[in-house]
């Protein structure tokens, strides 16, 4: 396969009609670019330039291969172009996918600075409550950085992000909301609007209180993280969930746990991470998890 340089030598000829001009152009020696003439006619089975006591010429080959080397050169400064705006994060793509709860509180101050800092780069966005779902897009090579709880798997690569607190969420006039934390026993008997099976909440709250000693009463199930607390704050029960789950202007009550309840947020990369992915991870660490003001007030 003919190399960049010999068709880079085949322009400059074409351009300067002269070796020893291409090669200044170039900032080679004369006998370089000749051998590289040489070698791509060699490739190609047929003489591409004419060499005349005023110059060189193409001949008929020579002017069908200019075209398309032409476009080669361009296409390879465009992929140095590209690569390189991407390291310096001016443009590329970025495929981001994160546990549901996450992409208010944690993601979305970060990308709504990388809109405003680096508009050149696109960001899409994948949710899901299934943590399964999430790997698979990882090791399918279908995104660059996964937003979730840890720990992960071994197999992947991961950077700490945010701690974020795990609180109890109930209605205003619930016996538990009278003090400001609670503790898991206190919880023993209580009405639980617990995650569905499918959220993988669900799996971890059952393991979380099965280690405590605690058992509660689900009354009902959703798969929706930020309806828990919604439903707990109805009166239907208490929840447990992430202190993201809990919106801005939340009409019930949320509490602490004594001793504090946090969870680690880590970012999953591919082994070798990017410059542009590392550097939207360096911004996750640095923002942490959003708390609304009127939720972090009722926190100890």
């Amino acid at each position: 396969m003919a190399s960049l340089r010999a068709l880079e030598c085949l322009v400059a000829v074409t351009d300067t009609g002269s070796i020893t001009e291409a090669a200044r152009l170039l900032h080679s020696s004369q006998p370089a670019v000749s051998q590289q003439i040489a070698a791509l006619e060699r490739e190609t089975r047929t003489a591409l330039v004419v060499r005349e006591a005023r110059g060189v010429k193409l001949t008929p080959a020579g002017r069908a291969a200019v075209a398309d080397a032409r476009r080669a050169i361009e296409a390879a400064t465009s992929a140095v172009a590209s690569a390189r705006a991407v390291g310096q994060a001016e443009g590329g793509t970025l495929r981001v996918a994160c546990a549901q709860s996450l992409t208010v509180p944690l993601l979305a101050p970060v990308v709504l600075d990388w809109h405003r800092r680096h508009p050149q780069v696109v960001i899409s966005l994948k949710e899901s409550v299934v943590a399964d779902e999430l790997y698979g897009s990882m090791e399918s090579g279908g995104v660059d950085i996964m937003v979730m709880p840890g720990p992960v798997p071994d197999r992947f690569t991961s950077a700490l992000v945010a701690e974020e607190e795990i609180v109890l969420t109930a209605s205003a006039d619930h016996r538990l909301t009278q003090r400001p934390s609670v503790t898991l026993a206190e919880l023993d008997g209580e009405r639980l609007v617990h995650f569905a099976p499918g959220n993988g909440l669900s799996e971890w709250l059952d393991h979380s209180l099965s280690r405590a000693g605690v058992r509660l009463k689900p009354v009902m199930r959703t798969s929706v993280t930020s309806a828990a607390p919604q439903l707990a704050a109805a009166g239907l029960g208490i929840a447990i969930s992430p202190v993201s789950a809990v919106s801005a202007g939340f009409p019930g009550t949320v509490r602490s746990f004594s001793p504090r309840w946090v969870r680690q947020l880590v970012a999953v990369t591919p082994g070798t991470s990017d410059p542009l992915a590392a550097r939207f991870v360096a911004n996750l660490r640095t923002r942490g998890v959003r708390v609304p003001r009127d939720v972090q007030s009722q926190l100890i």
